[in-house]
């Protein structure tokens, strides 16, 4: 969905690449963006070793990935090499939801979601997993210092829906 829009916004004169490790994913991303007219260039990667030079690109955007990645802080560290100094990084993720609101998103997220994923797709465990997965994810200050650490400067983030999700935002200078 992000290399639609942005594809859209560049158009002809702008370069987006679509990646993911995962083919299936990545096949997915790629047949659906052809069903909608745009034909970009798709790289099957690892966000811990990016096949593009030092350099290469003005944004680089991670949505709901970030998360799943083993070495989180060697990804930061490979997305700002890419960068082009002044380039941003773009991080959507799910993220620590408003202490209020977490007794409720709990029960819903650990009990219901994987129960409804059982119902309809036969696949409890990966609902039970993306569950799971959001709760060892560095909290929104947390993720913050990592991209700091990882060398971006100017790093903020947005909530959205309660912190459900964050976006971080980080620029390479």
């Amino acid at each position: 969905d992000l290399a639609l829009a942005f594809a859209g916004k560049v158009g002809k004169k702008g370069e987006v690449w679509l990646t993911d490790i995962n083919n299936a994913m990545l096949t997915n991303g790629r047949d659906r963006l052809c069903d909608k007219g745009f034909l970009i260039p798709v790289a099957q990667c690892d966000a811990e070793k990016l096949p593009f030079t030092d350099d290469y690109f003005d944004c680089v955007t991670v949505a709901f990935g970030l998360r799943n990645m083993t070495r989180k802080d060697a990804a930061l560290a490979e997305m700002r090499r890419v960068l082009r100094p002044g380039g941003c990084l773009l991080v959507l993720e799910f993220s620590q939801v408003w202490k209020p609101l977490a007794p409720a998103y709990d029960f819903y997220s650990l009990k219901v979601i994987p129960r409804v994923g059982e119902i309809i797709t036969g696949d409890e465990a990966s609902y039970r997993y993306l569950a799971e997965s959001i709760r060892v994810h560095p909290d929104q200050e947390t993720l913050k210092g990592m991209m700091e650490q990882a060398g971006f400067e100017k790093v903020d983030y947005f909530n959205l829906t309660l912190g459900v999700v964050a976006l971080h935002r980080g620029f390479k200078f």
